[in-house]
């Protein structure tokens, strides 16, 4: 059957169609990771060519998240005007050009600058995947697909971390970066080449104006609900192990943990990503069987902070090490499940939207994370200084006791009284 269905060319044609812009899609994703978390494997070099202090490069590690944060929402607005074609190339191309402050620049501001470029144009990489798969294949698929597209994605972090590291010590930043900006041009270009609108893909004016005066309707009774942003903040106060430590911090706070070595310390945040891995599918069974969202996210809490909590004091070997960061990772996937109850509380009819807002508003949380870690860093020694690490980073246990409290009175809440929610 399988062999009969690429024997019709009109067959072949109709998978390649579909196929190749999904799997185009999952790439770019893929790459934005590789973009989010290059800055860890260049700590000390970035700071020392572009004379930033830790304060600095915290403001510059941050503010990827403000500007994927900021732009989230007119992506969103921009796929459903012009179609992913044109959208998605340009955003590639403008995640690319981020790279190149790193090539041609000596000035902290436009370092900076281009860092936020990165985030404006990856923050299209999962709307993109998000509107591929749902013009191109049916809905029972959906899910399906965008677990696949998650796990390519994770796999660009993954081999991100250490390859990444020695490619940069074979052939120095410069090289590397500059490889890393020409694979994004021809992205770009197969991007545009290969993906295709389908009909009534772009909207006219009419459609346009309509969908606009609902939309700003919709965006006023989804940011109007207190228990959609409650979600929302709490959820944000526990990104840290995920977008502060493996992101950027976790491998330069390792670097200065007793008897563990500079290799090492490379490889371990990306156990954080194969968690993820695990993780998705994992909660999102296990909350769903039970239905137990708000006590999975608190369980999922819980087990960060103490696992942060051992970490920053101190407490945890050297071989306890790796199997922590695989858990984390798979707690990580709260995240999922937090999106998910936000969406619980407004009717089906905003259901996308909400999700948008709630991605949005949690990704924002890296801007403020970042910053203040690279502050406590700073005003506690600076880099150089073995314990200021060990202050920047106690920051994610503290905010993810803030979000496990959080939810806890949420749950609370829900078990007191159902009229909260939206009953679908």
């Amino acid at each position: 059957m399988f062999l009969k269905l690429f024997a019709s060319p009109r067959s072949s044609y109709v998978i390649f169609r579909n196929w190749t812009p999904w799997l185009l899609a999952s790439l770019f994703y893929a790459y934005q990771y590789v973009l989010r978390i290059m800055p860890s494997m260049m700590v000390s070099p970035i700071m020392q060519r572009f004379h930033m202090n830790a304060t600095l490069f915290g403001q510059f590690s941050g503010i990827y998240y403000l500007g994927y944060a900021l732009f989230h929402l007119p992506m969103g607005i921009m796929f459903d005007r012009y179609g992913p074609r044109r959208v998605l190339t340009g955003s590639i191309i403008i995640a690319a050009t981020g790279l190149l402050p790193l090539i041609f620049s000596h000035h902290a501001m436009i370092l900076i600058l281009g860092r936020g470029l990165m985030g404006v144009g990856s923050s299209a990489a999962i709307l993109g995947a998000f509107k591929i798969i749902r013009m191109n294949f049916p809905e029972h698929q959906f899910t399906k697909l965008l677990s696949l597209t998650v796990t390519i994605g994770l796999l660009g972090a993954i081999y991100g971390g250490s390859p990444l590291n020695r490619l940069l010590g074979l052939w120095g930043e410069r090289i590397v970066v500059g490889i890393f900006f020409s694979l994004g041009l021809i992205l770009a270009l197969l991007t545009y080449c290969l993906v295709r609108e389908k009909n009534g893909a772009i909207a006219d004016n009419q459609t346009t104006l309509l969908k606009k005066n609902s939309l700003f309707k919709d965006l006023v009774l989804v940011l109007g609900n207190h228990h959609i942003l409650l979600v929302c903040l709490f959820a944000g106060c526990m990104v840290g192990p995920l977008e502060g430590f493996a992101d950027i911090w976790g491998a330069e706070f390792l670097k200065h943990y007793d008897g563990l070595t500079s290799s090492l310390a490379l490889k371990l945040p990306s156990m954080i990503f194969v968690g993820m891995c695990f993780g998705a599918p994992l909660l999102s069974f296990i909350a769903q069987r039970r239905a137990c969202y708000l006590e999975s996210i608190v369980g999922a809490g819980v087990l960060m902070s103490i696992i942060f909590t051992l970490l920053v004091t101190h407490c945890m070997s050297l071989s306890w090490m790796m199997p922590a960061f695989l858990i984390v990772g798979v707690c990580s996937s709260y995240q999922i499940l937090s999106i998910y109850q936000a969406s619980t509380y407004l009717s089906e009819r905003v259901s996308g939207l909400t999700t948008a807002v709630a991605n949005m508003v949690i990704m924002s949380f890296g801007y403020m994370l970042h910053s203040l870690i690279g502050l406590l860093i700073h005003i506690t020694g600076g880099p150089s200084v073995k314990n200021s690490f060990v202050y920047g980073i106690s920051v994610i246990p503290l905010m993810l006791l803030v979000g496990v409290l959080g939810y806890s009175l949420l749950m609370f809440v829900d078990h007191r009284g159902k009229s909260c929610r939206f009953v679908r």
